[in-house]
């Protein structure tokens, strides 16, 4: 169902017609209270039609050479006069004219009485286009002129120049309003274009909103499964790797010997397998190869200490061959203590005591 709204013209005020089932059910006088879509009727005398051929491919350039054409047929300065466009199906389409002050009005007296047209249509419009002649009727309770390319209000003297005498073809009620019909449901011509077009109110999609909802939980809960099973496998990652490390450990440690920590046991056997300080093996490499490194000299003795402290029996040629091993121990990292050398035989014995740094 659809409501038609008549704007006031002259002496009378608003009036209306409902349509429903592609008739009209119902009609009155004043704004009605109704939830149905409203289209509003602009006057005649308010409107002026034009019709022209304009580009079709640019909705812009058809508005522009459309402005053009009205600013030729009208007194008024352009930026006063708002144009809109029509479509009919055919070459020429329809231009109307109209102030924009007048534009505003309408609307404002609309809005004021909680209206909100879904379209202003001029009410010759609402006529049929005749394939020839001119056509008149009486809609809403004006008396309306059409013919191919005009459209105005029916007044006598303005219709006989108009039409060159040629008398109009009155069209029945059913006539009217089979075109009234036609026109409510596809307007040729809608007034509210650029600067006065309607604003649309975009409605929350509820239904959508809570399939967005559910999909973002899902992608949540899938996000986090991933990170649960990622944790799990690193998890289960690390107690395979300190059950092998404890594996292993048991290997280097003392048969039946229970783990507990394998790290700090397997450093407490190093310890106990190398000795204290630098360890045996370390301490005595070193000796040898100091020892090499002087000729003349040879190890007589050899005492590890559970301190750590090596003892050695040294025997050398002469005395200073005893220093320079004192000092090729050294110069190898190791701190050195001389004991009494004396000479035996023709050659220096003696003590020397090495220690870790």
């Amino acid at each position: 169902m659809t409501t038609l709204l008549f704007l006031p013209a002259g002496d009378a005020g608003y009036r209306w017609w409902r349509i429903a089932d592609a008739r009209v059910m119902a009609e009155g006088e004043g704004v009605p209270e109704t939830d149905e879509p409203i289209v509003a009727v602009a006057p005649a005398d308010a409107v002026a039609l034009h019709w022209a051929e304009l580009p079709s491919r640019s909705p812009a350039q058809a508005t522009a050479a459309a402005r053009i054409l009205a600013a030729e047929a009208s007194a008024a300065a352009a930026a006063d006069l708002h144009v809109a466009i029509g479509d009919e199906g055919d070459g020429e389409r329809p231009i109307a004219v109209v102030g924009n002050d007048t534009m505003m009005q309408w609307l404002a007296s609309l809005a004021a009485a909680g209206v909100d047209p879904v379209a202003v249509v001029p009410a010759p419009m609402l006529l049929p286009r005749p394939d020839h002649g001119f056509a008149r009727g009486e809609i809403g309770g004006q008396a309306l002129v059409r013919g191919r390319a005009t459209g105005f209000a029916d007044e006598a003297r303005l219709t006989e120049l108009v039409t060159g005498g040629e008398a109009p073809a009155t069209l029945d009620r059913d006539a009217i309003e089979a075109a009234v019909v036609a026109a409510v449901d596809s307007p040729p011509l809608d007034l509210r274009q650029g600067p006065f077009a309607r604003r649309r109110r975009r409605a929350i999609d509820w239904a959508l909103v809570r399939r967005l909802a559910v999909l973002g939980l899902a992608i949540l809960a899938v996000t986090l499964a991933i990170d649960l099973v990622r944790i799990g496998k690193y998890s289960f990652a690390a107690d395979a790797l300190d059950a092998r490390a404890d594996a292993l450990a048991r290997t280097g440690l003392p048969r039946g010997e229970t783990v507990t920590d394998s790290d700090r046991q397997l450093d407490e056997r190093l310890s106990r397998v190398r000795g204290p300080g630098l360890g045996y093996s370390a301490t005595v490499a070193a000796v040898y190869d100091a020892i090499r490194a002087v000729p003349g000299a040879e190890l007589t003795a050899l005492d590890f200490q559970p301190t750590g402290d090596l003892r050695l029996g040294i025997a050398c040629e002469r005395e200073a061959l005893a220093t320079d091993l004192k000092r090729a121990m050294e110069a190898r990292g190791l701190s050195v203590r001389a004991g009494v050398f004396q000479s035996v035989g023709g050659r220096v014995t003696g003590e020397l005591t090495v220690t870790a740094p």
